[in-house]
């Protein structure tokens, strides 16, 4: 496995592969998938987190069963820019996951996803239970569509729109 910029990544991806986004939480990690063409991303069942290894396991079944290419996750940077403990514990994930899978993590800076999520959901009228039980696949959203917004720009600029 190997820890990418997201300009690697689109260098790496073949047309029609998919990705997938993550939020890693403290009792759960939301998931998000692209469709094969990495322009809309969508929430996917949270996992709820055990330990590290049957953690893990859910996560490459999710990705053997969505044919995922590689990764997008979260990094929760704090307000400054600053790298608090929650960084650490990211950064600490995917090194475990180095031993368990050959997939490409990029780290994308996550600052307010959970709180744009929360927003929109709020907006659509979705009420606090309901709201608590999708917020982490609603950010992991957010987190993937902006990397698949960042994709698009980078195979515009090489003039190549259907590549990423």
């Amino acid at each position: 496995m190997t820890v990418l910029t997201i300009e690697e990544m689109a260098e790496t991806l073949a047309p029609g592969q998919a990705i997938a986004g993550l939020d890693l939480g403290t009792k759960t990690i939301g998931l998000s998938m692209s469709d094969l063409s990495r322009r809309f991303a969508t929430p996917r069942p949270v996992i709820r987190r055990v330990k590290f290894t049957v953690d893990a396991q859910a996560l490459l079944d999710f990705a053997t069963a969505e044919k995922v290419a590689g990764f997008i996750i979260g990094l929760p940077m704090n307000m400054d820019g600053s790298a608090g403990p929650r960084v650490q514990a990211t950064r600490a994930f995917v090194r475990n996951m180095e031993q368990k899978t050959a997939l490409p993590f990029v780290y994308w800076d996550e600052r307010l996803s959970t709180v744009a999520a929360e927003r929109t959901l709020i907006e659509m009228d979705v009420s606090r239970a309901k709201r608590a039980e999708r917020i982490d696949s609603a950010a992991a959203s957010f987190i993937l569509q902006g990397a698949l917004d960042r994709l698009s720009s980078l195979a515009r600029s090489d003039g190549d729109e259907f590549s990423a």
